[in-house]
């Protein structure tokens, strides 16, 4: 049953919110102490919630979008009363005294927030091995890491755990667990969802999406979340379009496809295959393909990294232990000690203008390239990630854990809109296709989601 479906069931009082939440808990009980996807839950609390809904429809009144859908939340998004740790130590007794604006209009639409998923600390990371939590493991690749740093909210998703899941994404962290774990994922445009009550990796990449097991999920958060907030600047002054009539096209006659050369390049042969599949049905569809060269796509990861250490150190100056929390060098794990390191060294002043000013450079000339490859077609498709996600517990070279990001980093270098969606299988691992558009065109990605999801 697609999540649309689901919704219109319990509207119609075929399946009862409280039905659906107590299957879903049931399969947190059951999966969730090997999985490890919700670092924390309160069942009474989505009870009270289910019980008004199913009371008000069984009254005649209207209810919302979400209505009686059940929905994980990344644990560094502010949800009041739930400990919002972001998998740190630094804040692991720190209570949400505020609910993210998402968390306000996902509850004034009816959806039941179940918990909280896990994650790498504070987002820092590509595999949620970093928790403080312990590792998620992969549901759709056991012994796998799920990817990163919304690991929790991907397994969530692939388990049966919730309905739809909110991720964060600063340089792919939707879309790798997504693809590794076999879901659909969606960062949207910056700007088009608040990032208010979002605790911050890098200001100027981060980006709140949703992760949905089918793209009318997707559609239906977005309808949801998207949107201009007085109290996040960055957000657009704009009507947003309707997404979920998106969410049923079957024909991609007036579309246009490109395929970069050099994405491929850099990607494992086997995922190849698997993405070229797709590309062929994309084709069958109706769209018209087109190859494409992007030579800047070996500046994406360090323009990426550089922007990400300077962002990072600068938000967590807040975590001094002063008003809340622990001191953030005194407790952190190391890609988040890492992180705070290089970040304090570029930004001292001898530094700042040969590293951080250089990456804004480089971020001008991608982002102006990126326009102008995507000025030619509507959508641009290829891999997600380029390799197969490693054993939970291998130990990495950080150069070779950053290298899961190298094709998803440059739609937050360009704040597009992109999404994976699942392509097939690598020996028996899931891999996803990523679909990117132009900025502000993201009902383009969610339309030819759905035409190949309803292929």
């Amino acid at each position: 049953m697609k999540i649309i479906d689901k919704v219109n069931s319990i509207k119609n009082q075929e399946l009862t919110a409280t039905e659906n939440l107590e299957q879903m808990y049931n399969v947190i009980q059951e999966k969730n102490d090997d999985i490890n996807a919700f670092v924390e839950t309160d069942l009474p609390r989505a009870q009270k919630v289910a019980e008004d809904i199913d009371k008000r429809i069984k009254n005649g009144e209207e209810t919302g979008k979400l209505a009686g859908l059940v929905i994980g939340i990344k644990s560094n998004i502010n949800v009041e009363d739930y400990i919002i740790s972001a998998a740190s130590p630094t804040l692991k007794d720190y209570i949400g005294s505020y609910n993210a604006t998402v968390i306000n209009k996902i509850q004034e639409e009816d959806g039941v927030i179940i918990g909280l998923t896990n994650m790498d600390e504070f987002a820092a990371g590509s595999s949620t091995e970093t928790s403080m939590y312990g590792p998620t493991d992969n549901p759709s690749a056991p012994g796998h890491i799920p990817g990163g740093s919304s690991g929790g909210s991907a397994a969530a998703i692939a388990s049966g755990m919730c309905d739809i899941a909110l991720g964060s994404d600063t340089g792919g962290s939707i879309r790798n667990p997504a693809s590794h774990c076999g879901v659909t994922g969606f960062k949207p445009t910056y700007g088009l969802v608040s990032r208010q009550g979002l605790l911050d990796l890098a200001m100027s990449l981060d980006q709140i999406g949703p992760l949905a097991k089918d793209v009318t999920g997707i559609a239906l958060m977005l309808d949801v979340i998207t949107g201009y907030d007085p109290y996040d600047p960055t957000t657009m002054k704009k009507e947003t379009p309707e997404f979920l009539p998106y969410a049923s096209n079957t024909s991609l006659d007036d579309m246009t496809v490109g395929v970069v050369k050099e994405f491929m390049d850099v990607t494992d042969d086997k995922i190849n295959n698997k993405i070229n599949q797709s590309i062929d049905t994309l084709s069958n569809l109706g769209a018209e393909i087109k190859e494409l060269t992007f030579e800047d796509i070996t500046l994406g990861l360090p323009t990426y990294y550089l922007i990400n250490y300077v962002e990072f150190f600068s938000a967590t100056r807040k975590y001094d232990g002063r008003k809340y929390g622990e001191r953030i060098e005194e407790v952190c794990g190391p890609e988040v000690s890492r992180r705070i390191q290089i970040g304090s060294y570029i930004s001292q002043k001898e530094f700042s203008g040969k590293y951080y000013k250089k990456a804004l450079q480089a971020r001008s000339l991608i982002r102006n390239d990126f326009n102008d490859l995507l000025g030619n077609v509507d959508i641009i498709a290829g891999p997600t990630v380029p390799k197969l996600p490693h054993k939970i517990g291998e130990q990495l070279d950080p150069m070779d854990m950053y290298a899961y990001d190298v094709l998803t980093v440059l739609a937050n270098i360009t704040g597009i809109p992109a999404g994976s969606m699942k392509a097939g299988l690598v020996d028996d691992i899931p891999v996803g296709i990523q679909l990117q558009a132009k900025p502000e065109e993201d009902y383009k990605v969610i339309k030819t989601m759905s035409a190949l999801e309803n292929n």
